[in-house]
C-alpha cells in the first residue's frame, strides 16, 4: 500500500474509533470520512463494507489492547502491571459501544473476531497471570478466560465506565487476598 494511502486508511481507523465511541457503530459514513479528512469515496475504497471498518477498529483496538500487557510488563512490579492492564483492558471494554451487538449480529464478517479477541488479549493477560502468581502476588488459581469473561461482565453491568473501573479495582484486590496463602 502507497504511503498516503496508508495514512488514509489509519486516518479512516482513527476516526471510526472516535465516532463509534460516541454515536455507535451505525454511525453514518460521511460523519466518519469528514472527521478523517477524507472523501467517502474514499472511506468506501479503503472498507466497502461497514463491516470491514468495524474489524478494522476492532482489531486494532485489541492489539493495542494486548500490546499494552508487555510494556507494562517491562516497567511495572507483576501484580501493579496487571492491574494496570486489567484498567486498560476496561476501558477497551467500556468504550465498545454497540461493538458487541455488532459482533453477535450474525454477519459472517464477524466469526472470526471472539478467538482473535481470545487469542490475543486471552495470551496477554496469561502471561501477566503468570508473572503475578509466580511472584505470590496474586491467587496462582486464576485463569485469563475465566477473568477476561469477568471483567466483561462487570463492565457490561456497570452504570458507567468509572464504575467498571472501581468494581475490576475491586477484582483485582480480591486477587491479590491470600495471594501467598
Amino acid at each position: 500500500m502507497r504511503a498516503d494511502a496508508r495514512r488514509n486508511a489509519d486516518a479512516l481507523t482513527d476516526a471510526a474509533k472516535a465516532v463509534f465511541a460516541t454515536d455507535g457503530v451505525d454511525a453514518p459514513a460521511k460523519v466518519i470520512a469528514d472527521r478523517a479528512g477524507v472523501g467517502v469515496g474514499t472511506l468506501y475504497r479503503h472498507f466497502p463494507q461497514r463491516s470491514d471498518l468495524v474489524v478494522a477498529v476492532f482489531q486494532r483496538a485489541v492489539d493495542a489492547t494486548a500490546a499494552a500487557a508487555d510494556e507494562l510488563a517491562g516497567t511495572e512490579a507483576p501484580d501493579e502491571a496487571l492491574a494496570r492492564w486489567l484498567q486498560r483492558f476496561t476501558e477497551f471494554v467500556a468504550t465498545k459501544r454497540g461493538l458487541a451487538a455488532a459482533l453477535h449480529s450474525g454477519d459472517p464478517a464477524f466469526e472470526a473476531l471472539p478467538a482473535y479477541f481470545t487469542e490475543r488479549l486471552g495470551g496477554a493477560l496469561a502471561g501477566l497471570l503468570d508473572a503475578a502468581a509466580a511472584a505470590g502476588t496474586i491467587r496462582p488459581d486464576v485463569d485469563a478466560p475465566q477473568l477476561l469473561h469477568a471483567v466483561a461482565n462487570l463492565c457490561h453491568g456497570a452504570p458507567s465506565a468509572e464504575q467498571s473501573q472501581v468494581l475490576v479495582g475491586l477484582l483485582v484486590d480480591g486477587m491479590r487476598y491470600r495471594a501467598a496463602a
